[in-house]
């Protein structure tokens, strides 16, 4: 038996990175819930692959779901980094599953606001201090030509990037990890390049200590495993005023007297994140209508 961390993950397969090298990995008989970042057992098949036998229990698991299936995006993390940018524009709905994603996974996450070179990023960066003042810091970088500032916030954490396609991942990665396009090389050698065709999470040691997870762009990401609770408790700004609504059991969609929306008409609570639970726990409700059905 060998341990590793999987630093790759491919549908069914997975690059585990052991000491004896990179190991390309399936799971034992169905087990595809194998995770970027999972510290694994695994067995040796013949040189240079293997059987996971084993995953080690995780510190924490980011994931998406929708009625039918879950995504894991990666394990084991000490952040979640949710990048946008001005170009091609906001996405606020997609930065806020994630936010959610992040908080009911207890993983600490903050929003990196790239291109900062663009003229349009300073509107976009003075909206999005609404959210640091929700305990969301805001990272002002430019994959391009200055990441200095995100250094000190990865150096010795395993870190996640996630976000709409377009906003410059794959640029961060390459200005963050100089030997990335060496170290994607020698994936796809460990992989027989061509084997594997669908998107893939990667995981990349950093330079100053750490590790750093990129994920596939998205455009969707499900949250159907949050029940009502678990959605009230992950928009931390809801908490001063959960209980002091009229009805004990108000779910803050269109209830009388309902706290959470007078706090978000005068102005304590941002309407796009009242609009962003609501849309949730709607997906949620019709999700369940069906399953019963």
């Amino acid at each position: 038996m060998e341990t590793g961390r999987v630093v790759a993950t491919f549908g069914k397969h997975c690059l585990v990175q052991a000491e004896i090298g990179l190991i390309d990995c399936v799971g034992r008989g169905r087990k595809t819930d194998i995770a970027c970042g999972d510290r694994v057992e695994l067995k040796l098949t013949s040189p240079g692959n293997g059987v996971v036998e084993q995953v080690q229990p995780r510190r924490n698991l980011l994931y998406r779901s929708d009625p039918f299936k879950t995504k894991n995006f990666a394990a084991n993390l000490d952040q979640v980094l949710v990048v946008t940018a001005a170009e091609p524009g906001l996405n606020e709905d997609l930065l806020n599953r994630c936010l959610v994603a992040a908080r009911a996974a207890d993983i600490p996450a903050c929003i990196v606001l790239n291109k900062a070179d663009l003229a349009q990023t300073a509107e976009l960066h003075a909206y999005l201090k609404a959210y640091e003042a929700i305990a969301y810091p805001v990272i002002l970088v430019s994959a391009k030509h200055d990441v200095a500032p995100l250094l000190p916030l990865l150096a010795g954490k395993t870190s996640v990037l996630i976000g709409p396609s377009g906003v410059g991942k794959s640029t961060l990665v390459n200005a963050l990890v100089p030997e990335a396009d060496v170290r994607t090389a020698e994936i796809s050698r460990a992989l027989n390049a061509g084997r594997h065709t669908t998107t893939h999470t990667r995981l990349y040691e950093l330079p100053q200590g750490g590790a750093l997870i990129d994920s596939p762009g998205m455009q969707e990401f499900g949250l159907h495993h949050l029940g009502p609770d678990d959605l009230q408790a992950a928009f931390p700004e809801f908490k001063p005023f959960l209980g002091r609504c009229r009805f004990y059991n108000c779910r803050h969609l269109k209830e009388p007297d309902c706290a959470i929306a007078a706090a978000t008409a005068d102005g304590s609570v941002l309407p796009a994140r009242l609009k962003a639970y609501r849309t949730l726990l709607a997906e949620r409700q019709a999700a369940d209508l069906k399953r019963h059905r």
